[in-house]
């Protein structure tokens, strides 16, 4: 029986890949002092319906009816989640609020590339501060995300916008403020749709793909400066453009959007998100009134991108290399001895170290195979012929006798 389209197995090597991914998110959040939660993966379908989450979540929800009669759904996305969460509790915390959270999301959609039905992804969200410092913090979290798994400048570019310049873009033409989530869409699709289809929904608001193309050409007129001054201090700069094209497709941002994308233009979206002010007020009917920004990163683009860029591609291959591989492997030459190795093997691993053995008696050649294919730095050798251990440092072939009692303190200074 053959996997379900659009999901996904991970065998061994494939979780090495995907623990790399998330220890390098987990390791680049907490630096910028975020704390990790989670939610639950099955939520009230109504929660999305209702928080402006946007038409095309809204089509593509796996969502049915339990037992009890409820109609639920595969959470498709993190943020009307967060947004309940925080609502109900966000007085017990001090602002502004650093959370992130890494877990599977579910979209019934078409597969392509880059586009799966299930999906890992990273959210991050800053609440409680609503300045421009808030956004150039998360901005910057964004772009040290990539450039911790080996992206540079060259690789990646963060385009960033802001609704409210099209909200006044609008205002000016006296289009009203509801048509907005309808005119958004359109820009969204810029660059996708053919140009007179473009031409033939953009008159419908009276407005000309011209005007559209020079609003987009003015860059916000210079309402980007304290932002990217706050990225040039951080030495960030050369890693964003301003982009009015990007518009976001979820109805409930109000401000700031962003999203980042390789140079080349051979990858769709790799992360995307921006300001949802007054979301966290609608969840809580007004009780809650937290300013808010926040992004999601999916790992397949991520992936594919990683294993497109040589650079990234290296350092995913020696960061699974030195975390999955065994550090030790240990060789029982003499099968008198093996309930003393056992015991040295297994201080081994209580002492922290990775220590992988053949379970049952093998000749000495086989047991080094072994060794040289899991990936071990060294192999510890228990024989007949002498009381100490033999040390073998499998890369060089070098050799060495120490005694038991000292190997534990022997590993902590050696190369690995």
């Amino acid at each position: 029986m053959q996997t379900l389209p659009g999901f996904r197995e991970f065998y061994p090597e494939d979780c090495a890949r995907r623990n790399y991914l998330f220890r390098a998110w987990r390791t680049v959040a907490r630096r910028y002092g975020f704390q990790e939660y989670d939610g639950p993966t099955l939520e009230a379908a109504e929660l999305y319906e209702k928080k402006n989450s946007g038409g095309e979540i809204l089509q593509q929800l796996y969502q049915f009816e339990d037992r009890g009669g409820r109609r639920v759904a595969l959470r498709p996305e993190m943020t009307p989640t967060l947004a309940r969460m925080v609502a109900d509790r966000e007085k017990q915390y001090r602002k502004p609020m650093k959370w992130f959270s890494i877990g599977p999301f579910f979209r019934h959609e078409r597969q392509q590339k880059g586009r799966l039905r299930e999906f890992i992804q990273l959210n991050c969200d800053l609440l409680g501060d609503a300045s421009t410092e808030a956004d150039a913090e998360t901005l910057a979290l964004c772009i040290d995300l990539l450039r911790e798994l080996g992206f540079g400048s060259g690789d990646i570019v963060l385009r960033l916008s802001d609704r409210r310049a099209w909200s006044a873009f609008l205002a000016q033409r006296g289009l009203a403020e509801d048509r907005a989530v309808d005119f958004l869409g359109i820009i969204d699709k810029l660059e996708r749709e053919p140009e007179e289809s473009l031409r033939q929904k953009l008159s419908d608001f009276g407005v000309t793909l011209e005007e559209v193309r020079e609003f987009i050409a003015s860059e916000g007129g210079g309402v980007f400066a304290g932002l990217l001054n706050d990225l040039s201090a951080r030495g960030l700069r050369d890693y964003v453009e301003i982009d009015l094209s990007i518009v976001r497709g979820l109805a409930y941002y109000t401000g700031l959007v962003f999203e980042i994308f390789d140079r080349a233009k051979k990858f769709r979206a790799i992360a995307g998100g921006g300001r949802y002010d007054q979301l966290v007020a609608s969840l809580s009917e007004g009780r809650s009134q937290l300013p808010a920004l926040g992004f999601g990163m999916g790992d397949v683009v991520l992936m594919n991108l990683i294993e497109a860029t040589p650079a990234a591609l290296a350092k995913l291959e020696a960061g699974v290399k030195a975390e999955s591989a065994a550090q030790v492997y240990g060789v029982v030459a003499d099968e008198t001895r093996r309930f003393e190795a056992l015991g040295l093997f297994q201080s081994l691993r209580q002492a922290g170290w990775r220590v992988d053995f053949s379970l049952t008696p093998a000749k000495v050649g086989k047991q080094f195979q072994a060794a040289e294919s899991s990936g071990a730095s060294y192999a510890v050798l228990v024989g007949g012929e002498w009381p100490e251990v033999k040390i073998k440092h499998l890369a060089t072939r070098e050799e060495q006798l120490l005694p038991q009692e000292t190997l534990a303190d022997w590993l902590k200074t050696a190369q690995f």
